[in-house]
């Protein structure tokens, strides 16, 4: 599920670290596997966090029948929520139980989940939900999504994924992004059966073509380092290296790595996901800079040979464009 240009960007971030660390390629490609499974587990407690205000709500309405003196609102509550067929089929999922249980996800303060819930509960869109004259699966599915996005909405929720994981308040909103994707995926043949599948799942070929591209990328930049970034030396025209942005070289030796070693990707594909990521992690100038680089390098690359596409690789601006606006 993960785009590759999201993957490139995780691809640059450990090259970053293995150059600063100077990390050989056998740390850089583990360090890239960590980065990938916590990409995962972050995923995985974002979608328990709707289990878990699900479980709490139905507790609270079940508590409040309990009260020493209920109101007759707390006696005859509506069982909309807890009868709430998405939600309740989720938690139910084995699949994602286990996936819950592999990445110890525990949430030892209750009261958090019943503040959220009691927040929702009092929304305009909690109670338009409970006036609705029928239920039916896709109402609940609904539902379910809107209190997704108002979990993954709330700042004090938020500040808990921050502290226990140092990149995830970078990738937070982008991964609550493919989980929520996850969610609407699902149809009325949710059961406890049904597979759940994590944001990169080693049981879907797309998504392990994608990491195998990454994480390969990663290596040949590694290996081919030395000799691109002398390649970029001999483009500086009048630039002195130095005064390069370490961040702008980087991106080179990874455009300059995809141009010459993915044959199956085309060249203006590459150029333009390599000004997209200067534009999200270099300066405001670097996206005229890369792509002046790139343009002569093409050139010479194509020249000498260095640039040999293949199938897919051969550009086609009908295609491609097409392909690559989706892919983003």
């Amino acid at each position: 599920m993960l785009s590759r240009h999201f993957l490139r960007a995780k691809t640059l971030q450990v090259l970053y670290a293995a150059h600063i660390d100077q990390l050989d390629a056998t740390l850089a490609g583990n360090l890239f596997d960590v980065q990938v499974r916590r990409l995962n587990e972050l995923a995985v407690w974002q979608i328990s966090t709707l289990v878990e205000t699900y479980r709490a709500g139905v507790q609270a309405i079940e508590d409040g029948r309990r009260k020493f003196r209920p109101t007759p609102e707390d006696l005859n509550p509506s069982m909309r929520f807890p009868d709430n067929q998405f939600l309740s089929r989720l938690a139910d999922v084995f699949d994602l139980r286990q996936q819950l249980e592999k990445f110890h996800v525990e949430w030892d303060n209750d009261d958090r989940f019943k503040r959220l819930f009691a927040d929702f509960r009092a929304s305009k869109v909690y109670a338009d939900y409970i006036a609705e004259p029928s239920a039916s699966f896709e109402s609940d599915k609904a539902l379910a999504l809107l209190l997704f996005k108002f979990l993954m909405n709330n700042e004090v929720l938020r500040d808990f994924f921050y502290e226990r994981g140092l990149l995830w308040e970078d990738d937070f909103d982008q991964i609550a992004q493919y989980a929520f994707m996850s969610l609407r995926a699902l149809d009325d043949t949710l059961s406890e059966a049904t597979p759940f599948y994590l944001v990169s799942d080693q049981r879907s070929e797309n998504d392990v073509e994608a990491y195998r591209f990454a994480r390969q990328l990663l290596l040949d930049a590694l290996r081919l380092f030395d000799s691109n970034v002398e390649l970029i030396k001999s483009h500086l025209n009048g630039w002195e290296f130095e005064r390069v942005a370490q961040m702008d070289v980087l991106l080179l030796v990874m455009a300059i790595t995809e141009l010459t070693e993915c044959p199956s990707i085309p060249e203006r594909v590459t150029i333009d996901e390599y000004i997209e990521l200067s534009k999200e992690f270099s300066t405001d100038r670097s996206k005229l800079f890369i792509n002046g680089v790139l343009d002569k390098l093409v050139i010479e690359l194509r020249s000498a040979g260095r640039i040999q596409k293949s199938g897919r690789g051969i550009f086609d601006p009908d295609f491609d464009y097409e392909e690559y606006s989706q892919d983003r």
